[in-house]
This record gives structure tokens, sequence and C-alpha cells, in this order.
């Protein structure tokens, strides 16, 4: 497959990555801190956002690992190990430079900041791209898609929860109850995007 070809498909797979196998509503991963963090919409666009950084690098320096070294070697049935040591010593890194640039955020962040090194959104990027051979450049498209598409919908998710906070709720909906079906109602408009643009 030359360049140009490539391109194109990774341009593909991000948009497809985005909405229509978007990896928290189509694959539900990552739940924990999307509804944990989504309470604010300042927290959730800052996690959003290293989620994004996170996903695409390790997606990007995984292939490389895993096509460079563990394949040549057959050793890819360290895979997973190896994986997660990149996705920590990436989160690590985000983690210290979020907490000497915004103390704030680091501090709304908490716990779910570290978190990210268990984020199974991430991990099953890295994945993914493995399960789906594909190439280099598509992979970077597919990393960078995938945590654009995880932002966007921790995001929008920030935006409802704070319009129902000036909303009459039932008292048994209230919290995650409430959290969970306005993820469904996600989910299915996104999987409207569906036939649009099919990038797996």
């Amino acid at each position: 497959m030359n360049i140009s070809a490539e391109m194109t498909q990774a341009f593909i797979v991000c948009i497809s990555a985005i909405f229509t196998n978007n990896i928290l509503l189509s694959y539900f991963l990552g739940l924990c801190p999307f509804i944990g963090c989504s309470r604010e919409t300042k927290a959730s666009v800052g996690l959003g956002i290293a989620v994004i950084f996170v996903m695409t690098s390790t997606c990007a320096i995984n292939w490389a690992v895993y096509h460079l070294v563990l394949a040549p070697l057959g050793l890819e049935f360290f895979r997973f190990i190896i994986f997660i040591i990149v996705i920590a010593a990436f989160v690590q890194f985000v983690e210290m430079v979020i907490e000497r640039f915004s103390p704030y955020l680091y501090q709304r962040l908490g716990v779910f900041l570290p978190l990210i090194t268990v984020n199974c959104a991430i991990l099953g990027a890295c994945l993914f791209m493995v399960i789906r051979d594909y190439p280099f450049i598509v992979t970077v498209g597919y990393g960078l898609g995938s945590g654009i598409g995880w932002f966007l919908a921790i995001t929008a998710m920030a935006g409802i929860r704070s319009k129902l906070n000036n909303s009459a709720i039932p008292k048994g909906l209230q919290g995650p109850g409430i959290t969970l079906i306005i993820a469904g109602i996600m989910a299915l408009a996104f999987i409207g995007f569906t036939g649009v643009l099919s990038g797996s």
C-alpha cells in the first residue's frame, strides 16, 4: 500500500473511530473515568486532552515495539505487559506536566489521572491496531480518532450533566443511573452515523 492510500485509509479510520466506532460509546471501554470525571466540564476537557495525547502516542510506540521487536523475536505474547508499561510511562509523563503547569486541573482530576494507566480504552486501542493489522500511519490515525472520540463523549456528557444540576430528576435515577441512561442515548446517536464512513 502506497503512502497516499495509507493516508486516505488513516483519515477514514480516524473519522470512523470518532463517530461510528467510538471506543467509548460503541465498545464501552473507559467507562470508569467517563462516569467519575464528567461532573465538571473543565476537568472533562483536561482529562480528554490527556487521553488524546496518551492514546495517540502509545498506539504509535506500541505499533513500533510490536512490529519491530516483539513480532520478529516471536514474543507477541508479551504485548499485554509491554503495552501497559508504555502506557504507564506516558501517563506518568502527562501527570508530571499537568501537575507542573495546571495544579487546579491536577487537583480536580485526582485519582482519575493516574488511572489513565489502566484505562481499558487506551489498551483496547493498542490491541485493536494489532488485531486489525493496521499500518503505522493508519495506527496513528486510529489512535488519534479514538482519543478524539473519547474526548467528545466525556465533554458532551459533562455538558449534559451540568444542565441536569438544575433539573428535577427522580431520586432513584440520580447519580450513575441517569449518567448511564444518557450514555446509552448518546451511543444510539453515534450509532446513527454507521454506514456514513466505515474504517474497520
